[in-house]
């Protein structure tokens, strides 16, 4: 299968994998996207599930990870994942914490986002139409991952993300490079006046990031947008934000869409991790 893409890379065979361009150039970091291919989960999960706890069975979605870990480059043992609630919570993770989430119990109720500088650790983020945001810090040699949802996205998560590796790590926002997405389009991303009403109060004098339709109570939101401005405001340079132009529902055959599954569907997973 090929993709459309001026930001992305589709690459390995029996289990694909998508990589940012611009990422790829950075020589200290490995990063992957899963899409729904190459796993050996059945059903409504065909075939690449990386989600614990939607009714796929846990063997099969360890399988899927360790098939994934194997054609991506990553070490199984290294995972620690992420615990969403669709909120801002920011988790600095380290060698205590492999396996969190993965093959150990998650500990932690509420995360939204990891940043790590140990190259003993995989960070893993979880989506199926939300952004998926990568913070490489190349100064310092950190990084980041952030889920950002409309609620993490109007709750600012990656100025979170930032602030933290600003205390954790020294980060200057002029240092680093970061990608957004793939996420659902502004094209398909059709919300209420009431979460539209949420987003105008960030992004009043940002017309394309709220759109109205052919429907007085409806709207259509730009996540990628968003996320991207707000990186901006954080202090990131335009130049280093690059932004995906695969619209996860209109890429469905490829991609986790919730909205394009009505909700039965798996889950794909954001990878980065310091070599």
């Amino acid at each position: 299968m090929k993709i459309n893409s001026k930001t992305m890379t589709l690459n390995g065979t029996g289990v694909p994998y998508l990589t940012y361009d611009r990422l790829s150039e950075i020589p200290f970091i490995n990063h992957a996207f899963s899409t729904r291919l190459g796993g050996v989960s059945r059903d409504e999960f065909t075939s690449m599930n990386l989600s614990f706890g939607r009714g796929d069975p846990d063997e099969n979605v360890t399988e899927n990870y360790k098939r994934f870990c194997k054609s991506a480059g990553f070490e199984y043992e290294s995972l620690v994942a992420s615990a969403q609630v669709h909120e801002t919570v920011v988790r600095k993770v380290t060698d205590d914490n492999r396996g969190v989430g993965i093959y150990k119990p998650k500990d932690i109720l509420s995360v939204d986002a990891l940043i790590t500088q140990d190259p003993r650790v995989t960070l893993v983020t979880y989506y199926a139409d939300c952004t998926p945001v990568f913070f490489v810090d190349t100064k310092n040699k950190a990084i980041g991952l952030a889920h950002a949802g409309w609620r993490g996205t109007v709750g600012n998560i990656v100025r979170e993300v930032i602030n933290s590796m600003k205390t954790e790590f020294g980060t200057d926002p002029a240092d680093l490079i970061c990608a957004v997405g793939p996420v659902i389009g502004v094209c398909c991303y059709e919300v209420s006046a009431d979460c539209a009403d949420e987003f105008r109060k960030l992004f009043d004098k940002y017309s394309k990031v709220v759109n109205k339709t052919d429907k007085s109570d409806k709207f259509m939101i730009d996540l990628a947008l968003a996320n991207s401005i707000l990186l901006e405001r954080a202090g990131v340079s335009q130049k280093n934000i690059v932004v995906s132009d695969l619209c996860t529902k209109c890429n469905s055959e490829l991609l986790w869409s919730h909205r394009a599954t009505n909700g039965k569907r798996g889950t794909m997973s954001a990878f980065m991790c310091i070599k």
